[in-house]
């Protein structure tokens, strides 16, 4: 097997185990809370993070003085 066909095989691999996974979270009403847990609290700690830091990053490039 040549590397690109064994790279578009592991592709579909992981995507069909993806989907399969999505459809679980989905269907079974526990795991679909914990999912909306865990994106709630990555876009409650992440974001903001992201966003100061950039804020930061704009802060310093644009030259002024703190």
């Amino acid at each position: 097997m040549k590397a690109d066909t064994a790279h578009k095989v592991a592709n579909v691999v992981l995507a069909s185990a993806a989907i399969a996974a999505a459809v679980a979270v989905i269907a079974t009403p526990p795991l679909r809370r914990l999912a909306w847990r865990g994106i709630r609290l990555w876009l409650g700690a992440s974001v903001p993070l992201y966003v100061a830091q950039e804020a930061g990053r704009a802060w310093v490039e644009s030259g002024r003085a703190a």
